[in-house]
């Protein structure tokens, strides 16, 4: 008798396909460019070639490490519906007016370069614009002098050398070139503090973004805010006489669209702080804040963002009211 089941195969497995991990390897030619950059500008420091060259080259060193150390960081995986990418002018542009659609795709598309850049370039050029306005010698005379009532005040031998050093950061046209320089340094540092919270606190409120969506989302949240903030401060800058301007709480911005009018810098410090947290301009980057991360995350609700950048917010306050009522001499 034949077995009924002679002519039965059993199936093969199903094959199991892993999708591949895209990194972000593009940056890597860009982070040995900058960690030489660094390393060549250190070195000039060393040997007095370029003057103040070391904490330069030391802070170009650092982004490219940085850099390096984010090219192993995974994209988002793509599922293959995605619209296409907007180019840096329409988001840009589209932040302003549709930042819903900016936020979404970027999602898919986490890009981050044309944000960077305005936030960056914005920051600069009114640093640029105040000192030429102020001058160099008021605004060194004046940090000087609060410098010396304060809890960092250096030795009286080496006092009259950082007088000197602070001096030239602001005067020598080198010098200025590397604050600007540096400052790119700083807003990237930041934006990737701020995005790493933003990705813990995410986490933490059950939802799921990755690493360059938050990044990105952060970044072009700070658009609107640095590009209207700077715009209306180089204009105040030229209407208002210069005697007006406080030389270090004017380094910032000198719109005033928040409640800190209310209160005296010099008497309230922490009142001052918390007066300028309650603004238009403010309240408007939270709300970005939040809409970023509720579009640019895989799964992120409305609840969780609002959580986050709300979060965010309490945190940057409690910190600028701490360091406001420590260095209160700076604000008299």
């Amino acid at each position: 008798m034949s077995d009924p089941n002679q002519e039965f195969h059993v199936p093969p497995a199903p094959a199991i396909t892993e999708q591949e991990v895209v990194r972000a390897t593009k940056l890597l030619p860009y982070a040995i460019g900058l960690f030489v950059v660094g390393l060549i500008v250190c070195v000039a420091g060393i040997i007095k070639l370029i003057p103040g060259g070391i904490g330069t080259g030391a802070a170009f060193a650092f982004w490219g490490i940085l850099l390096f150390a984010y090219s192993f960081i995974p994209l988002p995986q793509a599922k293959g519906d995605e619209e296409p990418p907007m180019s840096g002018l329409q988001k840009l542009a589209g932040i302003f007016y549709e930042p819903t659609r900016v936020f979404r795709n970027l999602r898919a598309h986490p890009r981050w370069l044309a944000a960077f850049l305005t936030v960056a370039i914005a920051n600069a050029a009114y640093a640029a614009v105040f000192v030429q306005r102020l001058t160099p010698e008021r605004i060194s005379e004046f940090f000087n002098e609060k410098i010396e009532q304060s809890p960092i005040k250096p030795p009286p031998d080496r006092m009259a050398e950082a007088k000197e050093n602070n001096y030239q950061q602001l005067k020598q046209p080198i010098q200025r070139v590397q604050s600007a320089a540096k400052s790119f340094v700083g807003i990237f540092v930041f934006i990737s503090f701020v995005a790493a919270l933003c990705l813990l606190g995410v986490l933490a409120f059950g939802g799921t973004i990755n690493f360059w969506q938050a990044f990105a989302a952060v970044a072009y949240a700070y658009v609107p805010v640095a590009v209207i903030g700077k715009l209306a401060s180089i204009i105040i800058l030229f209407i208002k006489s210069p005697d007006d301007i406080h030389p270090i709480l004017g380094q910032e911005t000198l719109l005033q669209d928040n409640l800190g009018i209310l209160f005296s810098p010099a008497e309230h410090p922490a009142l001052y702080v918390l007066g300028s947290f309650i603004g238009v301009l403010s309240f408007y980057g939270l709300w970005l804040k939040a809409k970023g991360l509720t579009n640019a995350g895989q799964r992120v609700s409305s609840s969780a963002a609002w959580g986050v950048a709300i979060t965010l917010w309490v945190l940057a306050l409690c910190l600028g009211m701490i360091f406001a009522t420590l260095f209160s001499s700076f604000m008299k």
